[in-house]
């Protein structure tokens, strides 16, 4: 499999994106204590502790921070993720440079309502996991270690945090949402210290026409001006993506409260920000006082988009078909607590797979994922997490304000950035007695106008409410063809007719859950009960697995084999409609949720183009042969070990390719050359019917583009033997180092593997070793549905003796020795 490879200037690029948003930033990541409870005060994390003393209950536990205290409860099968308080403490070398200098703790994001202390003094409070905040701990520092208490602390501050993602109506996102609300301090905790005159928020607005002739570039900023200084001298230098000096202002500054508005500039021909050459002018500026000097570093970019009228999306004057998906802050073993390197790993996957556009849902992200979207090339839809639930009261709704402030504020420089979300989904009630939509339309209409007081040069958005469509610039109606209602061959149809309803269009939200190496001869053995003609909208109690209309969520194998199918047809009509300005499948990757505890994974939402853990699923495969520009081309069915069928049946074997031709081998003779036309469905024409031997088959395929090929093998095992009802779990091991990969197959009264065996599992371990479980994975959930009659696990063994048994209602156990 041809993957596409980035050159050595956009790895650096990647290292180099990192915004300096302070004089001096120290993350402070190590040596913190954790308790998973509330405690009876911030004392009981402070009082002296001898060892074995009453003092030192409740017991603590060592971790570092981003920390999330929903990691691995948040799919545990049995049991509901925790809802309340957690505490964090250490004790911090605190020495600001500064001459009355100020010191700050920087959040970057901490779930959902949290409380800082120094010592026993409580030094600020937020509500809200995911937009960016800072307490000023400058006074209560020095307090602290004037006071007795500080001997025993010997010379260093101690640090509480309280982090608390309890239930509570009147806060968003609601407990509703179909994702978890996780807590703690989950993404990087900074201290950061600056002189007594500094940059607080620093905003740039790079704007240019469609030819890009003109540019114009314009400063402000708020500062933390502890000293009431009245005057400072400013200077501002642009650099523009070659490193070349544009322009430096150099002027006195009458400082006053507020953001100021600083300097104007214009630039002849910009070098433009596009998907394929992201450039980036960058931005330094200092301000100089009697209390010192402090410098601020950033990026932006020039760029015109437009969405036309019932029309296309423009960028740089040129059409562009937006081509996207989403994205949920939450990883396997970490939920929300990813560190940079696997976002970074996660958003190249994405761009590598042809992604040029993201929503992020539902809430504000962490800032490292919009400075890669800025450097990849990847336009951005965000949004705050009013979602679902209705609509509370005042400080539900100052909440909302705040959270909308927030994230403009925060990342309005980034010119990946094009449109603001105000909310998802504000038309499914529950959180309240009354559903007022008079009402949500009005403080939806509210939401509008502080969105372009904040920012004229971006456009408004949300995603299901047709009584506030008209509100909002573009509107994103429900369109699920093939899953929640209606077969997937009305998709073009149905979005024909909403491009008709709104002036500006967008489609977010479409896919279907897919369970990682579940595959099918028949993934559509159903479809004649989905009826047609009625709509492809999501409505109440769709995404059930039981009750409602025949549906595919409902009543299909929720297999690979069937996603693909849905994908490919999609994705081939994409092609055909001048009018789409885009559209992202939902979502990127699977992510935790409350709402869907009988999953295949347990308490997983499945419709990730890659699993929990990054793994890619075959439509990540799909997507490149119709969105990658680089040669390449992927035999379906990688993870599909035995295939199955009688002897001599002709088996359809298809190759994604966005290349002009391919040539298949079977068992190293060649079953003749294909031409790729992306709407012949499905494969885009790249399928071939042939016969697989009993037993093993290799299959290659050499694909062409000019002069290039590129090429793909993988190895079938075929089936021909006729099972009945699983009767027993058979156990296997692969010893693997330290760890043990343990496999089990359900095989009927005759010992031969029951391919369509979709049995729950339970693993269990005795003795030594330990279940790399609560990962969110199917080889990662000690409760998972079997795909195609086998699942596994991994133990830690760790350096002894252990029984592993796999159960499954109404089938024979199955044991095995470590």
């Amino acid at each position: 499999m041809m993957r596409k490879v980035f050159s050595f200037w956009l790895c650096a690029l990647l290292c180099s994106c990192h915004v300096l948003m302070a004089q001096q930033t120290i993350r402070v990541n190590n040596q913190w204590d954790f308790l998973k409870s509330d405690l009876g005060g911030v004392w009981e994390a402070m009082r002296p502790a001898s060892e074995g003393s009453p003092e030192t209950v409740p017991l603590w536990q060592k971790v570092t921070i981003p920390h999330c205290f929903n990691d691995r409860d948040g799919v545990d099968p049995d049991v509901n993720f925790y809802q309340g308080p957690g505490w964090y403490r250490t004790n911090m070398d605190i020495k600001n440079p500064y001459n009355n200098g100020r010191t700050f703790l920087h959040f970057l994001g901490s779930g959902q309502k949290t409380n800082v202390y120094v010592y026993t003094q409580l030094v600020g409070s937020h509500t809200g996991g995911y937009d960016e905040w800072s307490v000023d701990i400058t006074d209560a520092v020095k307090n602290f270690l004037q006071s007795p208490e500080a001997k025993r602390f010997k010379g260093k501050v101690p640090v509480a945090i309280r982090a608390d993602n309890t239930r509570d109506l009147e806060m968003i996102p609601s407990s509703m949402s179909d994702f978890n609300v996780y807590g703690g301090v989950y993404r990087p905790l900074e201290l950061v210290y600056t002189p007594a005159l500094a940059f607080d928020a620093f905003h740039m607005q790079a704007t240019t026409d469609a030819t890009g002739n003109e540019g114009t570039l314009t400063f402000s900023s708020s500062f933390i001006n502890a000293a009431n200084l009245k005057d400072a001298n400013l200077e501002i230098t642009v650099r523009d993506p070659r490193n070349q000096v544009v322009k430096i202002i150099t002027q006195p500054l009458s400082l006053s409260s507020g953001e100021q508005q600083l300097a104007t500039i214009s630039i002849k021909k910009p070098v433009r920000w596009s998907l394929d050459q992201p450039n980036l002018y960058t931005v330094t500026a200092r301000i100089s006082s009697t209390a010192g000097t402090a410098e601020w570093s950033g990026t932006t970019g020039f760029r015109h988009f437009k969405f036309e009228e019932h029309g296309p999306f423009l960028l740089n004057g040129k059409r562009l078909l937006l081509r996207g998906t989403h994205r949920h802050e939450d990883h396997a073993g970490v939920a929300a607590a990813m560190d940079d390197a696997t976002i970074r790993k996660e958003m190249i996957l994405m761009k590598q797979m042809g992604t040029n556009f993201i929503r992020l849902g539902h809430y504000q992200q962490h800032p490292l994922v919009l400075q890669l979207c800025d450097s990849l090339g990847i336009l951005v839809w965000e949004e705050i997490p009013w979602c679902r639930g209705g609509l509370g009261g005042p400080i539900y709704k100052e909440q909302a304000r705040r959270m909308l402030t927030n994230m403009i504020s925060q990342h309005r420089n980034h010119p990946a950035v094009i449109l603001w979300g105000l909310g998802n989904e504000n038309d499914w009630p529950g959180d309240f007695p009354e559903f007022d939509k008079e009402k949500i339309r009005n403080f939806m209409s509210e939401l509008h106008h502080l969105a372009h007081q904040l920012d004229s040069t971006r456009l408004t958005t949300i995603r299901r409410c047709d009584f506030c469509k008209d509100i909002v610039d573009v509107y994103s109606p429900s369109i699920w063809a093939g899953w929640y209602r209606g077969r997937y061959t009305e998709y073009k149809q149905e979005t024909l007719k909403e491009i008709d309803r709104v002036k500006h269009f967008f489609h977010a939200e479409w896919g279907a859950d897919s369970h990682q190496g579940r595959y099918s001869e028949n993934p559509e053995f159903f479809i004649q009960q989905i009826a047609t003609g009625k709509g492809a909208d999501e409505r109440t109690g769709d995404f059930a697995l039981t009750g409602g209309n025949a549906r595919a969520s409902k009543d299909g194998d929720w297999s690979e084999s069937y996603a693909v199918n849905l994908v490919d047809w999609h994705l081939k009509e994409q092609e055909t409609m001048p009018t789409l300005t885009g559209s992202a499948y939902w979502v990127f990757k699977d992510f935790s949720t409350p709402l869907r505890p009988e999953n295949p994974v347990p308490y997983v939402n499945q419709k990730g183009i890659v699993a929990r853990d990054l793994t890619p699923k075959e439509i990540y495969f799909v997507f490149q042969s119709y969105w990658l520009t680089q040669p390449m081309a992927h035999i379906y069915g990688h993870n599909w070990p035995i295939r199955w069928g009688n002897a001599g049946e002709e088996k359809e074997v298809r190759v994604y390719s966005n290349c002009p031709e391919a040539e298949l081998f079977v068992n190293g003779k060649s079953a003749g050359v294909k031409k790729r036309d992306s709407q012949n469905f499905p494969a885009a024409g790249l399928r071939w019917k042939v016969v697989l031997q009993a037993g093993q088959n290799n299959i290659r395929v050499v694909a062409r583009n000019g002069k290039t090929t590129v090429t793909d093998e993988t190895t079938w095992t075929y089936q021909t033997e006729k099972w009945s009802k699983p009767a027993r779990l058979i156990v296997e091991k692969e010893n693997q180092g330290n760890t043990t990969l343990v496999k089990v197959k359900a095989v009927d009264a005759n010992g031969v593997l029951c391919l369509d065996a979709a049995n729950q599992i339970t693993w269990s371990v005795a003795g030594n070793g330990t279940l790399i479980d609560d990962l969110g994975t199917a080889g990662g959930s000690r409760k998972v549905q079997l795909a195609n009659g086998q699942a596994s696990i991994r133990i830690v063994n760790n350096n002894g003796k252990s029984v592993v048994a796999a159960t499954a209602d109404g089938l024979t156990t199955g044991l095995i020795e470590l």
